[in-house]
């Protein structure tokens, strides 16, 4: 019984984790890297095609973005998530697929001018459609038996919609061991999804640190900071540009939009109105709308039974089109404009930063975590000029961060959550932080609850029946930013071979079928080789 440690180990992004018990093999979360890389990932230690299993804490890119890949390169095993993360992973995963074409499409026409290779996306539409089909929604509190080796469990992590940790049972021989891995959890008291829930046992503990170095103040009332942003911008006569993730920041944002509007706390530009810009926001509310029983918590409910909805009010606008995006760019009078991405690495939202970061009377306001090295984080560290679409623009608008509005827990809360398992653990995992934060919340932890808690690297492999380190992985810094993620490569050769171990997968698996099916499987093969090898 082995746990490998592969993505988000002393980073911030990027989360998988590797189980394997005797020839079954599960990966908890398979996300993509986003902004700088300070380590070099190991790969999935086993052919994408003997994965059999893959459970998702939730939506977010950065859990669930690497999957088509995973598709492409042969998985063809189950997936399982929350039912709402099913959902928003269907809208989600199509955008990323849909970004990767669109970049790797828009690098090959610098490319063909400039006479250099063409590239290919990471993933396709294909990938991610397929990929899509291998889901199975899952309900929160629901115990499933995936084989005799797992039991898995999902609970309410107060993250995202459909966020979940989750408690997996591993079985080996008359031995069962109880996993919970944290996924990303949630502050508490957030205007629309429920708190996390606790769990009091578990064997081993695998938990993130996003902000496990800092303690935020009570959280003030953000409608009236936001009032106060709106107010003094509108004033200028500029717009509030709002770079923030489609599924979750931008419901929240609504949510606080409605409250000014409603409780009047901008009276003197009381018709001001809201644009979102983001198909993905757009299909990602639908899917709120649709969960809201089940995810949202009781203030919210409340406001849904007296037939109001909590995250619509008059003045708010929706672009769809990219002609609607474009149209948005020459409105006259002051605005809000709500766009993905919420990093402004990709996505409709580097088109209004190209449009309103050079205007003094413009702010541009941060509602939600910066990964070092994206856009966003150079922004918020008061870069001057930035490079967008091959332009410099000169940054004069007034950068702004909504303090203390985020989806994860701050290092009080982090604690109580993992106080709450009555049950001592044998290890706590730190994972899922900057580099040095990893070190200082393990520390904490092992201070305040006496559980011995270790930050593990990518590449690091234990075992856990007996709680020990059998195998380091490389501490080797990245000393470039990858292109994608060090963990794959995508090309069409890469394609091809990954083709050919999937192939090996599924001959290694037909061992004790009828030896008829096994020639014909044999006869198939071989005619193929015949053809190419000519």
């Amino acid at each position: 019984m082995r746990l490998e440690f592969l993505g988000a180990a002393h980073e911030v992004t990027g989360s998988c984790h590797y189980l394997q018990i005797g020839e079954v093999n599960l990966l908890v979360d398979c996300g993509m890297e986003q902004g700088a890389d300070l380590y070099v990932n190991q790969e999935i230690p086993v052919n994408a095609a003997e994965i059999d299993y893959v459970l998702i804490t939730h939506a977010h890119i950065d859990h669930s973005g690497l999957l088509p890949l995973l598709y492409s390169h042969g998985f063809r095993g189950k997936i399982y998530a929350t039912r709402a993360t099913s959902e928003l992973c269907n809208i989600m995963l199509k955008d990323s697929a849909h970004i990767q074409m669109f970049e790797a499409e828009w690098k090959n026409r610098k490319a063909r001018r400039a006479g250099r290779p063409l590239v290919e996306p990471m993933y396709d539409m294909e990938d991610a459609c397929g990929v899509l089909e291998h889901f199975i929604p899952c309900t929160y509190g629901e115990k499933i038996t995936l084989c005799p080796e797992f039991t898995i469990r999902f609970i309410d992590a107060g993250h995202l919609l459909g966020s979940s940790s989750i408690e997996v049972w591993c079985t080996e021989g008359d031995n069962t061991t109880k996993l919970v891995f944290s996924g990303d959890i949630g502050p508490g008291d957030r205007p629309l999804i429920r708190d996390p829930q606790y769990i009091e046992e578990a064997d081993y503990v695998i938990m993130e640190s996003t902000y496990g170095d800092r303690i935020r103040k009570h959280p003030p009332d953000y409608a009236v900071e936001l009032a106060e942003v709106c107010r003094d911008t509108f004033t200028r006569g500029g717009n509030l540009v709002i770079p923030a993730f489609s599924v979750g920041r931008t419901q929240e944002m609504l949510f606080f939009m409605r409250k000014i509007k409603t409780e009047n706390l901008l009276p003197e530009f009381a018709d001001f109105e809201v644009y979102i810009d983001s198909p993905l926001a757009v299909e990602a509310t639908s899917i709120f709308h649709k969960n809201v029983q089940e995810c949202f918590r009781d203030r919210a409910l409340d406001l849904i039974k007296k037939g109001i909805n909590p995250i619509s009010f008059p003045g708010l606008k929706v672009a769809v089109s990219s002609e609607e995006s474009k149209m948005i760019n020459f409105i006259q009078k002051p605005i809000v404009i709500i766009s993905a991405s919420g990093m402004c690495e990709a996505g409709r939202i580097r088109h209004h930063l190209k449009h309103n970061l050079w205007r003094a009377d413009s702010t541009i306001l941060f509602v939600g975590y910066q990964v070092p090295g994206t856009l966003g984080n150079h922004l918020l560290g008061g870069a001057k000029e930035v490079k967008l679409f091959g332009e410099q623009i000169e940054v004069k608008a007034r950068i702004e961060n909504l303090a203390g509005i985020s989806g994860h827990a701050d290092q009080e809360h982090l604690l109580q959550w993992i106080k709450a398992f009555g049950k001592t653990p044998k290890r706590v995992f730190v994972v899922h932080g900057q580099d040095s934060v990893c070190d200082v919340f393990a520390d904490l932890v092992t201070k305040e609850t006496g559980v011995q808690a270790t930050a593990p690297y990518s590449g690091d492999i234990y075992d856990l029946n007996a709680n020990t380190c059998i195998a380091k992985g490389s501490r080797e810094r990245a000393v470039k930013k990858k292109v994608k993620d060090a963990r794959v490569v995508s090309n069409v050769f890469a394609r091809l071979l990954a083709a050919g171990e999937r192939l090996l997968a599924v001959i290694r698996k037909s061992e004790g079928r009828p030896n008829k099916e096994l020639g014909k499987f044999a006869d198939q093969i071989n005619s193929l080789c015949d053809k190419w090898d000519q």
